[in-house]
């Protein structure tokens, strides 16, 4: 008897063994059919951001202002709310599924990868008067300025290694061309010159990664996750050379990028903005000088009304499964045509 009973609770753990890892592995499944279904979702969602940002362009062609459609944030919202109108069977399937997110202007920060500029294929030299601009900006937000001129190096030192520097890339359109990292427009020649070299830098041969992120800021001494969330808001990394859009960037990044601009004169420039946008560069001269600033030489390539860059923000809940996305998108300036850059999770 002592032997059956033994036998009976031998077969009852490993059933219930088998049973544990089967559920377990049930709710794995589960788990992964849920991802799966949030991320379908999520892509969808940045399809339909994407026809937004086409159509805004179409209605609103060469200008890009914080008071277009593209500027108004999503709130937390039932996906059955949308597709409701569509069916009730489509909309049931949306109970527990919400949408939220966000459109950002790029081009509104300061471009990191503007330390670097390319005159000529194949060479690459550090721009004394963007490094000068980033300097007044770490300074504004209380940072050392010294670090301007080492994230220049980065800069060019993580450049020289990027196979796709001096390319570039067709849209899925299939019409449209734009730059994929660097190189001012260059598309061809072999990269002669040596960063790091000069300017007295002794970890030349030393491959840094390729920044494509504000994150990448810690991968050069000196710089803190705490300097790196105050610089957050006010730089960017972009793929390419851009200019500045005066109508959606902050009064810091504008004091930054106008020489003899004070803080105060930035701040009422933005105030002056907010009840008109500016329409070309003329209307950004007169701003200025009715800002304080007496000579304004603007460069069409540092400072501009229209954006081709845009960070979409999205958050998908879907039951248990959550995706919380950036997505760096580029719309071409003559088409309007976008295209997906880069896709960053959020942990």
């Amino acid at each position: 008897m002592i032997s059956a009973l033994l036998v009976v609770a031998l077969s009852a753990i490993l059933v219930s063994g088998m049973l544990w890892r089967q559920q377990v592995q049930i709710r794995r499944i589960e788990n992964q059919r849920l991802l799966s279904q949030a991320l379908w979702v999520s892509r969808g969602a940045l399809d339909w951001t994407r026809l937004i940002l086409r159509s805004e362009g179409d209605t609103s062609a060469g200008i890009t202002y914080l008071g277009g459609l593209w500027g108004v944030p999503i709130a937390k919202t039932r996906l059955s709310d949308f597709l409701g109108q569509i069916g009730e069977v489509r909309a049931e399937q949306g109970q527990e599924t919400y949408l939220s997110g966000s459109i950002e202007d790029a081009q509104a920060k300061f471009n990191l990868r503007n330390l670097v500029s390319s005159p000529a294929p194949g060479v690459m030299q550090l721009d004394t008067e963007q490094i000068g601009a980033y300097q007044r900006l770490l300074v504004s937000l209380g940072v050392n300025s010294q670090l301007a001129k080492a994230t220049a190096l980065q800069v060019r030192a993580s450049l020289a290694q990027s196979a796709t520097r001096f390319q570039q890339v067709t849209s899925t359109a299939g019409t449209t061309t734009a730059p994929v990292t660097a190189g001012g427009g260059a598309t061809g020649g072999s990269f002669t010159d040596k960063p790091g070299m000069e300017d007295g830098d002794d970890n030349a041969a030393v491959a840094p990664l390729q920044m494509i992120s504000v994150d990448s800021l810690l991968d050069i001494p000196g710089y803190t996750p705490e300097m790196v969330a105050r610089l957050r808001p006010f730089v960017t990394v972009l793929p390419t050379v851009s200019a500045v859009n005066m109508n959606t960037a902050s009064a810091e990044v504008i004091a930054a990028i106008v020489p003899g601009m004070s803080l105060s004169s930035a701040q009422a420039f933005v105030a002056r903005r907010q009840t008109v946008f500016f329409h070309n560069v003329s209307d950004v001269q007169l701003a200025l000088r009715g800002a304080g600033v007496q000579t304004v030489e603007i460069d069409p390539g540092e400072m501009d009304v229209n954006s081709n860059y845009f960070l979409i923000h999205g958050r998908v809940q879907h039951e248990r499964a959550e995706v919380d996305r950036t997505t760096l998108v580029y719309r071409d300036a003559l088409t309007h045509t976008t295209r997906i850059v880069r896709i960053q999770d959020q942990l």
